[in-house]
């Protein structure tokens, strides 16, 4: 399903139009005449991996069927500084009510997807995955995750009851790593992977012996992953996680691991700059 038409997506939009419209867009009301029709061009104010055109168009569409788009880039597109991304035209009251409501998802989704490009450039040729987390602005996750894959990067799981993760605080719990992994193993579906957080090597040990599928290294030393790898020897995937700079990246993923998760992918990616403008106006008579 394409992203603009999920359903949760829809409900997104039409929160954001009524936290900015309210009951009406008054200085638009009050300035443009109802007739007044024209067009505005989508312009890239800095270098950046396109994210959420679809979503920026439907904030439109929600307020008037009647604005119509021609698209010059799509996402997941390398957009330079100063490129037109989108030429739109329809009612001016609709182009401009819909602004800044459109603006806002395009930015935030394009930074995501650039900030993760860059993630993704920096471990070059390895075949490392560079993973989003689930640390996304509460209701945008759908957007945030995909945001992520258009810049190259791939999604964790989605939530909770996707996916079985057992941290520091659910091994406290059940008091063990393996008493977690043999509770986790006796309760999901065999179709589900069971993932393991650990904090040092004895952690690893127990984790493998346990039987988990994924081991998640969390906050370990680059020297700490490089034996964490050469333990394990392939018998179980391994993610790296724990605030991982741009800078460190390529060194993480030259140790061998599997996965390099990133919470600063969604939660602190700089919004993209775009501006949008309006060209020419005429009445509909």
């Amino acid at each position: 399903m394409a992203i603009e038409n999920h359903p949760a997506v829809r409900r997104i939009i039409r929160l954001a139009l009524e936290e900015d419209l309210g009951p009406k867009d008054v200085t638009t009301d009050a300035v443009v005449d109802s007739t007044w029709k024209g067009e505005a061009i989508l312009l890239a104010k800095e270098r950046l991996v396109l994210a959420g055109l679809p979503v920026f168009k439907q904030v439109f569409l929600e307020i008037s069927h009647d604005v119509c788009f021609e698209d010059y880039f799509n996402d997941g597109d390398l957009v330079e500084e100063g490129e037109r991304v989108c030429l739109l035209q329809g009612p001016l009251s609709a182009l401009l009510g819909a602004e800044r409501t459109a603006l806002n998802f395009l930015q935030r989704m394009s930074g995501i997807a650039t900030l993760t490009r860059h993630y993704v450039e920096n471990v070059g040729y390895r075949k490392v995955r560079i993973l989003d987390t689930r640390k996304t602005a509460p209701g945008l996750r759908r957007l945030d995750k995909y945001s992520v894959s258009m810049g190259g990067g791939y999604n964790h799981r989605f939530g909770l009851y996707d996916g079985v993760l057992i941290k520091d605080n659910h091994i406290a719990a059940a008091g063990s790593i393996t008493e977690a992994v043999k509770r986790a193993k006796a309760r999901v579906p065999h179709t589900l992977k069971i993932e393991v957080e650990v904090e040092d090597i004895a952690g690893i040990q127990e984790a493998v012996k346990a039987g988990a599928d994924v081991i998640l290294l969390d906050n370990m030393s680059t020297a700490e992953i490089k034996k964490a790898v050469k333990l394990v020897e392939g018998r179980v995937m391994l993610e790296a996680s724990g605030g991982i700079q741009l800078d460190r990246v390529r060194e993480i993923a030259a140790t061998g691991v599997n996965f390099i998760s990133i919470g600063a992918l969604t939660h602190s990616a700089k919004a993209a700059d775009f501006s949008l403008e309006v060209m020419t106006r005429k009445s509909s008579n």
